[in-house]
């Protein structure tokens, strides 16, 4: 986007916020909750760039956003600072951003994204970004679970010092899908204690785990591992459901639901785990569902923080 196109957008969308902002954080909020609740489209099948993205949340009273770390990475200082000053109209925050490293295949590509990073953290830090986020495969074709996890915190603590240098915490989310933890030869972490060893193995001090309540659920995690954990620990958190009458280990990673749909995941415990030890990150709905993809834009954006919103009110 050219700067003069930039600046356009950036005002139309700022005069806008007048009309469209409906942000949560003017509604009543329990003075419990820190998290805040987050829009990252792709998760709900709305195409966006980041200047969409800022408008969606406003509208539908999203309180964070992700960022998209290539195009802060090619802002201007007078462009960083015009988005800024949008975010603060519209009185959003940053949620996280997604590592764009291919840390999971060959040396080559590993080296080539992480060439690239430090000019994109640095674009993160400009904007006031605080938190990158990835998925851990659980199983692999090739290596055995303890060459996957060296391999694995080799390359990661790499990403995490570049991070480091820019204030930026890294989020790792452990995959408990059954069905795919035996979907390739090699099982690897796949449970929250796992996710915390390869923290403690990566060691630079800004590693976290991204918890994601249907993996939490699939791993056979409690409310009480959550309520071990620190805020400081958790960079990220997912909220979703999963299918009525399909078995625990026969559910589909792509096939879940919006938080609260069904009540299958102990959606209840979760939450106020979280709220006592202080989360106060981003929390999204990243449900993989069909169905919601099949909806228009504003309908997806509406069922999303309604569901959000629905899950935050049995805090206790």
């Amino acid at each position: 986007m050219k700067r003069r196109q930039f600046l356009k957008t950036a005002a139309v969308a700022g005069a806008a916020s007048s009309i469209f902002n409906f942000n949560s954080f003017a509604q009543s909020r329990d003075p419990k909750r820190k998290m805040t609740l987050n829009l990252v489209c792709g998760a709900i099948g709305v195409q966006a760039d980041q200047m969409r993205a800022i408008e969606l949340a406003s509208k539908y009273g999203f309180e964070s956003v992700e960022a998209k770390a290539d195009y802060l990475a090619s802002l201007s200082s007078g462009e960083m600072d015009s988005l800024k000053r949008l975010l603060r109209d519209r009185k959003l925050v940053w949620g996280t951003s997604g590592l764009s490293v291919d840390f999971r295949g060959d040396e080559r590509k590993f080296k080539e994204g992480l060439k690239q990073l430090p000019k994109q953290a640095k674009g993160l830090r400009k904007a006031g970004v605080e938190r990158v986020s990835t998925w851990l495969r659980p199983a692999s074709h090739d290596l055995t679970y303890n060459k996957n996890f060296k391999q694995h915190a080799d390359r990661l603590r790499q990403v995490c010092r570049i991070l480091k240098d820019n204030y930026i915490r890294f989020g790792m989310e452990y995959v408990g899908t059954a069905t795919l933890l035996i979907s390739r030869k090699y099982p690897f972490i796949h449970t929250m204690a796992e996710a915390l060893e390869l923290v403690d193995a990566i060691g630079t001090g800004n590693a976290g785990i991204v918890l994601d309540s249907w993996h939490w659920w699939q791993a056979g995690d409690s409310v009480a591992d959550i309520e071990k954990l620190r805020n400081q620990d958790i960079i990220l958190v997912d909220l979703n459901d999963a299918p009525k009458d399909i078995d625990k280990q026969r559910q589909l990673d792509g096939q879940r639901q919006l938080p609260m749909a069904t009540g299958v995941i102990d959606t209840n415990g979760f939450v106020n785990a979280l709220v006592k030890i202080g989360y106060d990150g981003p929390v999204r709905a990243e449900p993989f569902n069909q169905t919601l993809r099949d909806l228009d834009d504003a309908s997806a954006c509406k069922a999303t923080v309604d569901s959000l919103r629905k899950a935050m009110k049995l805090i206790s």
